[in-house]
């Protein structure tokens, strides 16, 4: 008897196929013959990264600003960190912008996605590549390799990138063990509602490049739900040929504990609840919990018998309409 099994869909192998690169297809030198009058920017949004944000400058400074004229415009958004982070990333050559000085005259958010709409606000690039602040080891193919597609193809309008993501513990080192959000919680969900999205590798990856024109149209949810929130809305504005994978090799960053994941995940989940209801499967009369209740072992305040402290959170997230509708309120804020 013949055991039946599952098959890719022919139209997400025929994207895998067409739409995924490889860093190393494309040198800083023949990117930068190719820009042909348009301008790069990258944006690194950055909270209390003292520590790595430098070194991540440096390299892009001394590799694509100085060695070759590839990317014009290199800036720091400064995320209400307590450290350093805007001195150091200023000494290493970066143009450093202030998340809340950005959106003044707005509502206030919070989180990494409020950081990127601030950044794309505070750059001037025909062409956005946004990279982590934490990232160790950096090598400058991280954006060079975003870059290829966008300057190689004039249909691509958006490029992720993906990578091998080693978890180092207490027990020795997990080759490819980061990454859980993204296997427990994401990319299950892109599967049962976003098919087409099922290709992407890291759907979560914090590294990724676009046209302007085309970031200024999307909204930036708050939190760690914008990297969920961009794809859908990517996929229904542009369709799935006009978005792009390209491998960077491999990722060495701080990874979160599980206490932190479990706060992503809940601001994920608002995140896909609201593109939901937005297409009519969701009924938006009885609204999810925005209260995230947690154990943790040992805290100062662990309850009697419980032996754990009740943590709290809010996962609920909010969003920055897309900044070509804002633009005359920030002026308007500037002045």
């Amino acid at each position: 008897m013949r055991r039946s099994r599952t098959a890719v869909s022919p139209a997400l192998e025929a994207w895998s196929s067409h739409r995924t690169g490889v860093a190393d297809q494309w040198t800083p030198r023949q990117l930068a013959y190719l820009k042909e009058g348009r301008t790069v920017s990258v944006v690194i949004p950055a909270r209390d990264e003292e520590a790595t944000v430098g070194a991540i400058v440096a390299a892009i400074r001394a590799c694509l600003v100085e060695q070759v004229s590839l990317v014009d415009e290199l800036v720091v958004v400064d995320s209400r960190s307590s450290d350093g982070t805007a001195v150091v990333a200023a000494a290493a050559g970066a143009r450093v912008i202030s998340q809340d000085e950005m959106t003044r005259g707005l509502p206030r958010l919070d989180g990494k996605g409020d950081a990127l709409w601030a950044g794309l606000a505070g750059s001037d690039g025909d062409l956005v590549v946004f990279v982590d602040a934490d990232l160790r080891e950096f090598q400058p193919h991280f954006v060079t390799g975003l870059l290829g597609p966008l300057l190689t193809d004039p249909s691509v309008a958006f490029v992720k990138g993906f990578y091998h993501r080693p978890l180092v513990g207490t027990s020795g080192v997990e080759a490819e063990g980061g990454g859980r959000v993204t296997e427990l919680v994401a990319r299950p969900l892109f599967n049962l509602f976003w098919p087409e999205l099922a290709g992407f590798v890291q759907p979560l990856a914090g590294e990724y490049a676009g046209r302007r024109d085309v970031l200024e149209r999307v909204p930036f949810v708050s939190g760690y739900g914008v990297e969920t929130a961009m794809l859908i809305d990517l996929l229904e504005m542009c369709g799935l040929d006009a978005l792009a994978q390209v491998d960077l090799g491999e990722r060495l960053h701080r990874h979160q504990d599980t206490e932190a994941l479990g706060r992503m995940s809940g601001q994920i989940l608002h995140t896909v609840w609201q593109r939901l209801c937005r297409r009519g499967l969701v009924e938006e009369t009885v609204p999810p919990g925005n209260l995230l209740v947690q154990f943790r072992r040992d805290g100062s305040t662990a309850l009697p018998n419980l032996d754990r402290e009740i943590v709290v959170s809010d996962v609920s997230v909010r969003e920055r309409p897309p900044l070509a509708e804002l633009r005359p309120a920030l002026r308007r804020a500037a002045v």
